[in-house]
C-alpha cells in the first residue's frame, strides 16, 4: 500500500498530450475526447466489451489534463455526443431521428459539465485516480435525477455484466461499480502521463488491472430462502414498432396461447409445474378490470395454469390517466394485489409540455393520455413468493429496486415490453441492468417481455435460460428465493453520496489552495 502511494505521488510531466504546437494539441484532444465516447459505447451491448470502458475513462482524462474548464466541457460534450449518438439510436427507430439526437445532446451536458472540472483534479497527481472516480459516480447521481426524475441508461456499471467488477455490486450498488471502472481508468490515464517512467507507468498499469480484478474476490451470499419454480411468458406482438398494440386483443391472446400451451406440457409431463407465472409490461393493453372478454380469457387460463399469473395490464384511469399496472391474477379469486408503475417515462408515457413537444415530433400525440404514477413499492405477494415488481425503465433506478428488496422480496421481476425497439440492442442492455440487480441485492432475478429478450437470472448475475427477439417463448427455472440484505441494500444511496461528496470535496479543496497559490 506505501509502495502504491510513492508511486502515484510521483511528479508527471506537464504537458497533458504531447502534441507540437497549440493547434496540434486541441486537435489531438478533441480525437481523444471522440474516441473516448465512441470507444464507450463499445463496452455496452451488443458488443460488450466491457474492459473498454477504463480505457475510455483514462483517454478523456488524458484529454481533460492541463487545459482550461472551458475546454475541458468542449472535451467533455464531444465525449458525451460520441458515446449517446451510438448507444440509444434505438430510441428514434420509429420516431425518427430528432428526438433521439435531442436526448442525446440533453445526455451529453452531464459529461460536458464533468469535462469542465476534470482539468482540476490533475492538481494533485497523487489522487487524480480517486477522484476521476469520484467524478463519474457524482456525473451518473445528477444524470439519475434531473430532468424529470433522470435517465441513468448508460452508467458505467452497466457494461460491466460479464466482468468481475460485477461482483462490487453486492458491496455499494452501481455507484461502486462505476467507482472501480472509472478509478482504473483514472490509474492508466496517469501511466499515460506517466510514460518516460517505466517503473512506475508499470506499477500503475499493474494497479489498475487489480481494481478490476479485485470483484473477484468478492464472496456472494447465497439465497436461503425456498425454491420455487417460476413460467416466464414471452407471448410476441404481431408487429414491431409504435403500433404494435393496434392489434390489443392479439396480444393478449398470445399470451394466453402461450401459457395454454405451457399448462399442456405441464399435464404431459413435459415441464415441471410452476409455482408462479410472469407475464410481461402491456401483455393486456386491454383493461382486465373493465372489459368482461378480457377478464374471462384471463380467468380461463389461470384456472389452466392452476397457479397465479402476475399479469402486465394496462387500466383506465384514475380519472382520465392511465396506470401501466402488474396484477396478481390468481386462479380462484382473481385479480388482487397490484403494482402500478411509479416512474412513467417522459414524452413516452406521459408529455410534458406538450404543445412545445409536439413541435418537436408529432409522435407525442400516440401519447393520447398520460399515464399516473404509482405511489407504493413493487412488493407482490405472488402464489409462495413474495416478488419485487419493477416494470420497464425503472430497473436502471438504483432506489426502485432496492425498496422493494427493503420490502420483503424474495425475487426480482422485471416486467418490460420492447417491441417499440425492434431488433435493435436495447433489450440486451436491459438485461445487463437485470444482471447487475440481482447481484446487487442477491436475488436471483426474471426479465419478462413481450417480444423479448427475456430471461432468467441467477443471484451472481448469469443468465440460465434467454429467448429470442420476436419469437413465442416460455422459460421454467427453478429459482431459490433471496434472504436477508447484502451491504449494497443495507446502506442504498450512501456509497453514491460518499464517493460522490469526496470528489465534490476534494475538487474544491485543491481549487481553494490553487487561489490562495496565485494570490500569493
Amino acid at each position: 500500500m506505501h509502495g502504491t502511494t510513492a508511486v502515484v505521488a510521483a511528479p508527471v510531466p506537464a504537458d497533458a498530450v504531447p502534441a507540437r504546437g497549440p493547434a496540434a494539441r486541441r486537435a489531438l484532444r478533441a480525437l481523444l475526447a471522440v474516441a473516448s465516447g465512441l470507444v464507450l459505447a463499445a463496452a455496452f451491448p451488443p458488443y460488450g466489451a466491457w474492459w473498454l470502458a477504463p480505457v475510455a475513462v483514462a483517454m478523456l482524462a488524458v484529454a481533460t489534463r492541463g487545459c482550461r474548464a472551458r475546454t475541458g466541457a468542449l472535451l467533455g460534450a464531444l465525449h458525451g455526443a460520441a458515446f449517446f449518438v451510438p448507444l440509444l439510436h434505438w430510441t428514434g427507430i420509429y420516431v425518427g431521428p430528432f428526438p433521439w439526437l435531442l436526448l442525446a445532446a440533453a445526455q451529453t451536458a452531464f459529461p460536458a459539465a464533468m469535462g469542465a472540472v476534470s482539468p482540476s483534479v490533475w492538481r494533485r497527481p497523487a489522487l487524480a485516480p480517486a477522484l476521476v472516480g469520484g467524478l463519474w459516480v457524482l456525473q451518473e447521481a445528477l444524470r439519475s435525477r434531473i430532468p424529470f426524475g433522470g435517465f441513468p441508461w448508460g452508467r458505467l456499471a452497466f457494461s460491466q455484466e460479464d466482468a468481475p467488477t460485477l461482483r462490487l455490486a453486492s458491496l455499494g450498488g452501481a455507484p461502486l461499480v462505476t467507482f472501480a471502472v472509472a478509478l482504473a481508468g483514472g490509474l492508466l490515464a496517469l501511466a499515460v502521463v506517466s510514460l518516460p517512467a517505466r517503473r512506475r507507468t508499470a506499477a500503475l498499469l499493474a494497479a489498475a488491472v487489480a481494481v478490476l480484478a479485485a470483484g473477484a474476490a468478492v464472496p456472494l451470499p447465497s439465497p436461503s430462502g425456498r425454491e420455487v419454480t417460476v413460467a416466464v411468458v414471452q407471448g410476441n406482438v404481431p408487429r414491431m414498432g409504435l403500433d404494435f398494440n393496434a392489434q390489443r386483443r392479439a396480444v393478449l391472446d398470445n399470451h394466453v396461447a402461450a401459457t395454454r400451451d405451457l399448462a399442456r406440457r405441464v399435464r404431459a409431463g413435459e415441464v415441471a409445474g410452476p409455482d408462479l407465472v410472469v407475464w410481461p409490461e402491456n401483455s393486456s393493453d386491454i383493461d382486465p378490470l373493465a372489459e368482461p372478454d378480457a377478464r374471462a380469457e384471463i380467468d380461463a387460463v389461470t384456472r389452466e395454469i392452476g397457479v397465479p399469473v402476475l399479469v402486465g395490464a394496462v387500466l383506465d384511469g384514475p380519472g382520465a390517466k392511465l396506470s401501466n399496472a402488474g396484477i396478481v391474477w390468481d386462479p380462484r379469486t382473481g385479480p388482487g394485489e397490484r403494482y402500478v408503475k411509479q416512474h412513467p417515462v417522459p414524452f413516452a408515457e406521459y408529455v410534458p409540455f406538450r404543445s412545445l413537444a409536439r413541435r418537436v415530433s408529432d409522435k407525442v400525440d400516440l401519447v393520447r393520455r398520460d399515464f399516473v404514477a404509482g405511489d407504493h413499492p413493487g412488493v407482490l405477494r405472488v402464489g409462495p413468493a413474495t416478488v419485487g415488481d419493477v416494470i420497464c425503465f425503472e430497473v436502471a433506478y438504483d432506489g426502485l429496486v432496492r425498496q422493494t428488496v427493503t420490502g420483503g422480496a424474495g425475487l426480482l421481476v422485471v416486467q418490460t415490453n420492447n417491441a417499440t425497439f425492434g431488433y435493435s440492442p436495447e433489450s440486451a442492455q436491459q438485461l445487463a441492468m437485470v444482471r447487475l440487480r440481482a447481484v446487487e441485492h442477491g436475488r436471483p432475478a426474471v426479465m419478462a417481455s413481450t417480444s423479448g429478450v427475456s430471461a432468467t437470472v441467477t443471484h451472481t448475475g448469469r443468465v440460465t435460460a434467454e429467448t429470442r427477439l420476436f419469437t413465442r417463448g416460455v422459460l421454467v427455472e427453478t429459482m431459490r428465493l433471496g434472504a436477508g440484505r447484502t451491504l449494497a441494500t443495507s446502506t442504498g444511496s450512501g456509497p453514491e453520496l460518499l464517493l460522490a461528496g469526496l470528489a465534490a470535496a476534494g475538487i474544491l479543496a485543491g481549487a481553494l489552495v490553487h487561489r490562495r497559490r496565485e494570490h500569493a
